[in-house]
C-alpha cells in the first residue's frame, strides 16, 4: 500500500508536528500554574528533558503523545499501514528510550508522572485527570 501523499507533502506534514508546547502540554501547565505550582519546562539538565519539572516536589511530568509513545490499548495509537517495519522500529525505540529515561530519573530520586494525550482530550475526563495529577504531586508534601 502506498502513501496517499507525495514524499514532499508527507515530509511537510511530519515536519509540522510540534514537539513542544502542544495543546496537551499547555493544558497541564496552565492547570498546574492555576493550582499554585511553580515549575520549569524542558529542563535540559535532566534525562529526557521532562515536559514539566517541579523542583520543590522533586517530581517530573511527561505529557506523552499517544502515537509517538505507542500508548497500548489507546484508540489514538495505530501503527501506520505504509512503511510498517520502519514505524515498528521507530516506535519500539521510542518506548525503550522512555523506559531508560524513567529508570535514570528514578535513580536520581525523582518521582515520574506520565500523562497521556488521550487523557486530556476535551471528550475525556480532562478535569479528573488534571485534579488527579495535582493530588499526586501534593502527596509528596504530606
Amino acid at each position: 500500500m502506498s502513501d496517499c501523499f507525495s514524499v514532499e507533502k508527507r515530509s511537510r506534514i511530519m515536519a509540522g508536528i510540534k514537539a513542544k508546547d502542544t495543546k496537551a502540554e499547555l493544558a497541564v501547565r496552565t492547570f498546574l500554574f492555576r493550582q499554585g505550582f511553580r515549575y520549569r519546562i524542558h529542563d535540559t539538565h535532566l534525562p529526557g528533558k521532562p515536559d514539566v519539572v517541579l523542583p520543590k516536589y522533586k517530581t517530573v511530568i511527561f505529557i506523552n503523545g499517544c502515537f509517538w509513545h505507542a500508548h497500548q490499548g489507546c484508540r489514538h495509537f495505530a501503527i501506520p499501514k505504509t512503511n510498517r517495519p520502519f514505524w515498528e522500529r521507530k516506535l519500539m525505540k521510542n518506548r525503550e528510550r522512555d523506559q531508560k529515561v524513567l529508570a535514570l530519573l528514578l535513580q536520581m530520586g525523582y518521582r515520574v508522572l506520565v500523562v497521556w494525550e488521550c487523557e486530556l482530550s476535551p471528550s475525556s475526563r480532562r478535569e479528573e485527570t488534571l485534579q488527579g495529577l495535582a493530588n499526586e504531586i501534593w502527596q509528596v508534601e504530606s
